[in-house]
């Protein structure tokens, strides 16, 4: 099943797509794709309307797509979970998770314009595998119990400000949470319909040059694994998002003059199964 929120900006509405591809207005089951719906099992009673035809056909066209989940309690990355994206840094492959966090309120829609913060110097790319918390995990015993608690999976760009990453007080942070630096979706697709979330291809484009072209299989850490290491260090409760870590290719691993965006860039990104995302770069 396929999760979709459309509508201007703070005014999304929930819709789910059909196998056949068919959209259809969720709102006479939840007002939001939310943390709320998806601990009150709320996928399962999209799915039981869906299939008794008590979700009204909808027409999407000309609509914003929003992010595909709404407000979540806190997003969580990891860094370095590639062990090509490492090399080509420089950094050495980590032995636990890297983690950083980012504000909820970064997160805009696949399709939205991306700011170019002032004063940056090195704004980056980061396609990403998204997980969405779907049940409380808290002190999981092993990796095993873990994909138990996903609601699905999402495209995420973690957008970058490397010269404020890492250049600025010693955490990345400042490089992390500028305004407009988490595009998500276009889909929440359930996690029954990824069986697995380790053969998954990543690519992205920037004006039109493919850029990251690999798979999660190269993951440092699995998905599981992450998310039994951070049940252990913190409460994951529906509708938190985790950004999973990127594939080498961006442009903090190329040769000088590296190619950081600029306004006016586009850039393109997409994961099997999950759809594909679109931003031009604008200037904040």
């Amino acid at each position: 099943m396929r999760f979709v929120r459309l509508g201007a900006a703070g005014a999304e509405r929930p819709f789910v797509r059909a196998g056949d591809g068919t959209l259809h207005d969720l709102s006479g089951v939840t007002p939001d794709i939310d943390g709320a719906f998806l601990a009150g099992d709320g996928p399962a009673k999209a799915a039981r309307a869906l299939e008794a035809g008590e979700l009204p056909v909808a027409d999407g066209a000309g609509l914003r797509v929003g992010a595909p989940i709404a407000a979540p309690g806190k997003i969580v990355c990891i860094g370095m979970n590639y062990r090509r994206h490492a090399e080509e840094t420089g950094a050495p492959v980590p032995t636990e998770p890297v983690l950083f966090m980012k504000a909820p309120d970064v997160m805009v829609g696949p399709f939205d314009e991306v700011l170019v913060p002032r004063g940056s110097t090195a704004t980056d790319w980061e396609v990403e595998l998204g997980v969405v918390i779907g049940k409380t995990a808290r002190y999981l015993e092993s990796a095993d119990e873990a994909l138990a608690h996903v609601a699905g999976y999402v495209v995420s760009n973690d957008v970058s400000e490397r010269d404020f990453q890492l250049n600025r007080g010693g955490q990345w942070d400042k490089g992390k949470n500028c305004e407009t630096f988490n595009p998500l979706g276009p889909e929440l697709v359930t996690a029954d319909e990824i069986p697995d979330p380790q053969a998954l291809g990543l690519r992205t484009w920037v004006n039109g040059a493919k850029v990251q072209d690999s798979s999660t299989k190269d993951m440092v850490f699995t998905v599981a694994e992450i998310i039994h290491y951070l049940s252990q260090f913190m409460v994951l409760r529906p509708g938190d998002l985790i950004n999973t870590g990127t594939p080498e290719g961006v442009a903090l691993g190329q040769p000088e003059p590296k190619p950081y965006l600029r306004a006016g860039d586009v850039v393109e990104l997409e994961i099997d199964g999950l759809g594909k995302q679109r931003q031009t770069l604008g200037q904040a």
